[in-house]
């Protein structure tokens, strides 16, 4: 089955997006997402999971059914619902994160650094996790991998470990001499071909972003 997590940024506009909310088998809001999520598609979630600092009380007797409070703080509401998530549907096998970009630039950049760390935490064997805005769809990589993305795609590569090297084939500018050491290092690439080849010096964290 296919689910997907609305975070509380940026609610998408676009097709495809909507799409994957709109067919999704379960969506997971957090917090305040719920609000954008009942105002556009005039149902409600399968669970509202957070920490609820930003549902008013009216709002928390009304959807009082759905809720699972976690208060504690290590975590963020985007994580909270990933382990909910996959505690409660445990025959997922596709999830979307919407809404996890814009209006915040700490909190996007905090959910894509999250993004790649969990397949560290959960245990994802044959489940495919990306985060989907109107503008891009990221997703984590952690070895070797061969990638569809078609010919022309802009292609962005991000990694917190400047000890990975990634040799690439299939990319307008080759990758084997970036050293990661910032954010900025293999961004603004492009997909010279239908299929891009990505070969991992060790296995690491990475992010790959696509338009």
């Amino acid at each position: 089955m296919t689910a997907a997590i609305l975070c509380d940024g940026l609610f998408p506009k676009k097709a495809y997006p909507l799409y994957l909310l709109e067919t999704a088998g379960a969506v997971i809001c957090c917090d305040g997402a719920v609000r954008a999520y009942e105002r556009h598609f005039h149902r409600l979630p399968d669970a509202v999971v957070g920490d609820m600092d930003t549902l008013p009380k009216t709002l928390l007797r009304r959807y009082a059914a759905l809720i699972h409070r976690e208060a504690e703080q290590d975590d963020n509401d985007l994580t909270k619902a990933m382990r909910y998530l996959l505690c409660h549907y445990p025959a997922v096998t596709e999830i979307h994160i919407l809404g996890a970009t814009g209006k915040r630039e700490d909190h996007t950049v905090g959910n894509l650094g999250l993004l790649m760390e969990y397949p560290r935490l959960f245990s994802l064997e044959g489940i495919s996790v990306d985060m989907v805005s109107d503008y891009g769809t990221a997703f984590a990589i952690t070895d070797s991998c061969t990638l569809q993305v078609g010919e022309g795609r802009r292609f962005s590569l991000f990694s917190p470990d400047n000890s990975l090297r990634i040799q690439s084939e299939g990319l307008e500018y080759q990758t084997a001499g970036v050293v990661f050491d910032n954010w900025w290092q293999a961004t603004l690439n492009r997909a010279t071909a239908d299929e891009v080849r990505l070969t991992f010096s060790h296995p690491s964290r990475a992010l790959v972003i696509l338009d």
